[in-house]
């Protein structure tokens, strides 16, 4: 680990110093939205036979010979434009938005593309979302599941996981992880309440192990989600709906003037719901967020954005199918209705960066998070305390920090452009009495857990990119020190802290064969860490168990209309979780294999009238098990989503879409089946200058459909037995809301 830091540390500086022998053959190029001044990412340059991408600042450098240049801008959801860049300056383009066309998409080889970001683009550009949950499921494939009356995080299911709250799902915002390591109800948990959906720009999703910026828990895959810079509009927005359901939204501009130079807003929504139980969920959730952009000079810039985040709620909880079925309760009753809790989390992040030239470039960042967390649960009644019930509460509070220097350098060299990206960083978290103790409604009884733990994690990555008209070579080494320590407050006799580290390899492929045809292949190892407390216990074994994965894709273009992609994929994962019910914990397992295929397909009939469909086929098995009995729980084998959406910038525009998820085993030898579901939503806006009304409604058909199911041994109250048998929360019925925005 120490060689491999100096010799980065070795490059780095070789690369500060080193002179641009290319710098006097460049043409800089800035792109903007003209409204907002917002930087525009992935925007495609063509330059005659050449062309470029714009990279997250939206900038660009084009190498030519020539004094000035005529080029072509295009960009998803903006009008494209020619224009013409002259040398010796910085060239700013601005594109006025327009609706997302089909023909905007180009296959290109470039180090700086990305398929599914692209994807993900068109689909938020067509069907904007309200919530963090539907933010979540922009990424193909993934499915959410909420069973704790919506303040607690989703369970996420992908490529053949389940992964319950994070544990194998790199989930980020801005640059900040929003995944918590050895949290009191389970490893990886990524609450992502605290995002304000419309404050979203983009969303970044990457399947599999293959990314050498993202580390702990990118096995099944990553999303990062990015926040506008800045808005080109403040909006005040009120949304009712059924169950008593309220929301309001206020974004406010701050600095409407010469925004290239400095800008400003704030964001803040409140929601409540007593959501469709018998048992009202009281939910109650409250975020602000405020964003500032400062040019310090013409190649310096300074971001600075915070966030606070506060949410309570009770939860029906998970019911037996038997308690339904016996006429005790009804699907939407609840055994024990204190289930529930309270959550806050309060962010503050802060991005430095500085262009040295047109072709190297540093970034530092630097973040904290304050994070309180309290959940009460029962999953399994009577079972263990007959009298009092098996109530738990989790708890925890939480101290964040992070910060993380990335240096990156970009050349043209011949035919062949060249990117070189060092970095280097850490995160460190220190949890304060995390605790799992018994309780009966909501009254303490008696700790099973209470203990400090210390997390940190160095790491550091080198990446060396390089594409030209046909190829793009993708080649990174990560590295990544780990050390746990838990201060066990139930025992005199304490357990040293534990260390560990691993090497992550990745190497991707990617040939254009024209502009309808492009093929890849991706290939590398990632990893997810153990709770400490599991760390510290085994004696530091099974720290960082790895996962080795591959995809092998083929992009297809036929028509300006038509996008298709295909991939076939395998990863192997060296350690599975499975999920202890009784304990609310999670604990190690055994190794998994994981096979499928992927299909993505967008379709643009006419200029307003598009269709998106996704189809993800997963065949999941714990390795070294008997067969029958080497089923992995709640993994999906067969998922889809699709829609039709009309999209215009005024007038009508709106969508119907559905989600299909297909019965799959609940326990290791599928004796216990999680019953699958076909849900469809609609959306209808109506859409001017100055306001913005809509009507949305949530399972259309009224499907009678299992949101979040387990295999549980349980027993209710005067039961002489325990039963081991499905247990689920319910899907929400037909639920209908409208909004009214104020744009101004």
């Amino acid at each position: 680990m120490i060689k491999y830091l100096q010799y980065l540390t070795g490059i780095t500086l070789m690369l500060l110093f080193s002179n641009v022998s290319y710098a006097q053959a460049l043409i800089s190029i800035k792109v903007v939205d003209a409204a907002s001044e917002q930087p525009i990412h992935q925007v495609f340059i063509s330059m005659g036979a050449t062309n470029y991408l714009t990279d997250e600042y939206g900038n660009a450098t084009l190498k030519t010979n020539a004094e000035s240049i005529e080029v072509t801008a295009i960009a998803i959801g903006y009008k494209t434009i020619s224009t013409t860049l002259v040398k010796n300056k910085l060239n700013i383009v601005s594109m006025t938005k327009d609706v997302a066309n089909l023909k905007e998409v180009t296959l290109l080889s470039t180090v700086n593309s990305s398929t599914f970001s692209t994807l993900n683009k068109i689909d938020l550009n067509l069907n904007p979302v309200k919530s963090s949950q539907e933010l979540l499921r922009l990424a193909p494939g993934l499915f959410v599941a909420q069973h704790a009356g919506g303040g607690k995080a989703e369970q996420i299911f992908l490529r053949g996981f389940d992964v319950d709250h994070g544990t194998d799902v790199s989930v980020n915002v801005d640059g900040m992880p929003v995944n918590m390591v050895s949290h009191a109800h389970g490893q990886g948990y990524a609450d992502a309440h605290f995002i304000i959906a419309e404050t979203v720009n983009n969303v970044d999703f990457g399947a599999g192990p293959y990314y050498a910026n993202y580390g702990n828990f990118t096995t099944a895959g990553y999303i990062n989600m990015s926040t506008f810079q800045n808005i080109d509009k403040s909006r005040i927005q009120i949304e009712v709906g059924r169950f008593n359901t309220f929301r309001t939204l206020l974004m406010l501009d701050l600095l409407k003037k010469d925004k290239g130079k400095q800008s400003a807003y704030i964001a803040a929504d409140f929601n409540y719901s007593d959501g469709p139980t018998q048992s009202k969920q009281v939910f109650r959730r409250f975020n602000l967020f405020g964003k500032y952009n400062l040019a310090i000079t013409d190649h310096t810039q300074l971001t600075a954005s915070a966030s606070a985040f506060a949410s309570d709620w009770y939860a029906s909880g998970q019911i037996p199918q038997r308690a339904v079925k016996e006429g005790i309760i009804t699907r939407f009753g609840s055994i024990d209705p204190t289930e529930g809790g309270n959550t806050e989390r309060y962010n503050a992040n802060v991005v430095l960066r500085h262009q040295f030239n047109s072709q190297l470039k540093l970034q530092s960042q630097l973040f904290y998070s304050r994070y309180l967390f309290n959940l009460y649960s029962n999953f399994t009644f009577f079972a263990n305390d007959p009298i009092n019930g098996d109530g738990i509460q989790q708890t925890e509070a939480r101290d964040l920090f992070g910060f993380t220097t990335n240096l990156s350098q970009q050349k043209n060299m011949g035919t062949w452009q060249y990117k070189a990206t060092y970095a280097t960083g850490i995160r460190y978290d220190a949890t304060q009495n995390s605790r799992l103790n018994t309780q009966v409604q909501r009254t303490f009884l008696a700790d099973i857990k209470l203990g400090n733990i210390t997390e940190a994690n160095l790491y550091a990555f080198a990446q060396q990119q390089f594409s030209n008209k046909k190829w793009a070579f993708d080649v990174a080494l990560r590295a990544d020190y780990f050390n746990a320590a838990y201060n066990d407050k139930l025992s005199s006799a304490q357990l040293p802290s534990r260390d560990a580290s691993i090497l992550s390899p990745k190497l991707n492929i990617q040939y254009t064969a024209n502009k309808q045809l492009q093929l890849y292949v991706k290939s590398g190892r990632g990893f997810h860490s153990n709770d400490s407390r599991v760390v510290v216990a085994n004696n530091g074994r099974e720290i960082l168990p790895a996962a080795l994965g591959t995809d092998v894709g083929v992009i297809l273009k036929p028509t300006s209309k038509l996008f298709l992609n295909i991939a076939a994929w395998y990863l192997h994962l060296e350690q599975e979780f499975v999920y202890v019910g009784d304990a609310g914990i999670v604990e190690p397992s055994g190794a998994t294999s994981r096979k499928g295929i992927d299909l993505a397909v967008r379709y643009q009939f006419s200029n307003k009238l598009f269709a998106n469909l996704n189809i993800n086929y997963t065949k999941a098995i714990a390795i070294g098990e008997a067969k029958g009995e080497n089923f992995i729980p709640l993994a999906p084998d067969l998922t889809s989503i699709g829609g039709l959406y009309y999209k215009s910038l005024t007038g009508f525009n709106g969508g119907i879409s559905y989600r299909y998820i297909k019965d799959r085993a609940a326990n290791e030898d599928n004796s216990i089946v999680a019953e699958g579901y076909f849900v469809v939503d609609a959306v209808l806006n109506y859409t001017k200058k100055k306001y913005e009304v809509g009507f949305s409604i949530e399972n259309m058909l009224n499907t009678e459909w299992n949101e979040a199911q387990f295999a549980t041994e349980s027993r209710l109250r005067n039961e002489p037995a325990i039963v081991n048998e499905l247990h689920f929360t319910p899907g929400n019925p037909f639920f209908a809301r409208v909004k009214f925005a104020l744009f101004f």
